[in-house]
C-alpha cells in the first residue's frame, strides 16, 4: 500500500519522500528514500531529520507502517515484547513522526496526517494479531484528539481503515495457505470466510487504498478532518 500510495502521490506533481528498512527494488521508485527503523526512536528521528533538512519539512504525511509478526495462538500467548514490538510499530511510529513533523505545518497553518488504521480495530481477530487490533484502535482514537487540537490551526488530520488488501505480503500469505488448502483459489476463500466474507468477492487492491489517500490529501477534502474512511469491500458488518 506505501509504494500505490507514493506513487499516486508522485503521479499528482508531489515531492515524495518514502522510508522503509530496506530500499525499494530498482526502478520502481523515483523519490527521495530514507532507510530507516520508524518503529524505533532512532529511526523516526533519522526520518524527521532528512525530511527536514532536504525539504523543508512536509505538507502531507502518511503513516502507513504497520503489520504484527506476533505468533498463532491467542491471547495468552503474547509476551509483553510481542505486544511492545507491536505497539511501536503501529503506534508509536506515527505519534513519533506526528510529533516531529506537525510543527511545521502549525508554523505555516496548513497540511494533512492520514494514518493508516485497519477494520480490526473494530473486527479483531484473537489468533494472531489481537495486539495489532489493539494498537491499530489506539492509533485511531489518538488520530480523532489530534484532528480536534490542531484544526483549528490550520492542519487536517483524518485515518483510512483497510480491510483485506491484496498486497505482495498478502500474496506471500496466501501462497503459505495454499499448501494446506490445495490450491490458491481455496486459500483465498478460507481468508476472506475468516473475516466474515467480504460482500464484494474480493480483496481490496493497494491502488484503492491510494485513490482514497489521494483524495484525502487533497484540497477536494479541505472540509473533511477527525474522520476514518473504511475500505473493504463491505467486510465490517455493522454501520
Amino acid at each position: 500500500m506505501g509504494a500505490a500510495i507514493a506513487g499516486r502521490l508522485a503521479d499528482s506533481g508531489a515531492t515524495v519522500m518514502i522510508t522503509a528498512r530496506s530500499a525499494p527494488e530498482p526502478g520502481t521508485f523515483q523519490g527521495l528514500f530514507v532507510e530507516a527503523d520508524v518503529s524505533t526512536p532512532e529511526g523516526v528521528e533519522k526520518v524527521v531529520q532528512e525530511a527536514l533538512n532536504r525539504l523543508g519539512g512536509v505538507d502531507i504525511l502518511v503513516n502507513n507502517v504497520g503489520g504484527s509478526s506476533a505468533p498463532s495462538g491467542g491471547a495468552l500467548v503474547l509476551s509483553d515484547q510481542d505486544w511492545q514490538e507491536t505497539i511501536n510499530a503501529n503506534l508509536f511510529a506515527s505519534i513519533r513522526l506526528d510529533r516531529g513533523l506537525l510543527p511545521g505545518m502549525v508554523e505555516r497553518r496548513s497540511g494533512v496526517i492520514i494514518h493508516i488504521s485497519s477494520i480490526q480495530r473494530r473486527l479483531p481477530l484473537y489468533e494472531a494479531t489481537l495486539a495489532y487490533a489493539a494498537a491499530k484502535a489506539a492509533l485511531t482514537t489518538y488520530s480523532k484528539g489530534l484532528s480536534k487540537q490542531f484544526a483549528p490551526l490550520g492542519v487536517r488530520i483524518n485515518t483510512v481503515a483497510p480491510g483485506f488488501i491484496q498486497t505482495k505480503a498478502a500474496d506471500a500469505l496466501l501462497d503459505r495457505l495454499s499448501v494446506e488448502t490445495g490450491s490458491r483459489e481455496s486459500a483465498l476463500s478460507a481468508l476472506m470466510d475468516s473475516l466474515g466474507g467480504i460482500p464484494l468477492g474480493r480483496p481490496g487492491l493497494p491502488e484503492e487504498v491510494a485513490e482514497l489517500v489521494a483524495f484525502l490529501a487533497s484540497d477536494r477534502a479541505a472540509s473533511i478532518t477527525g474522520s476514518e474512511y473504511v475500505i473493504d469491500g463491505g467486510t465490517l458488518p455493522a454501520v
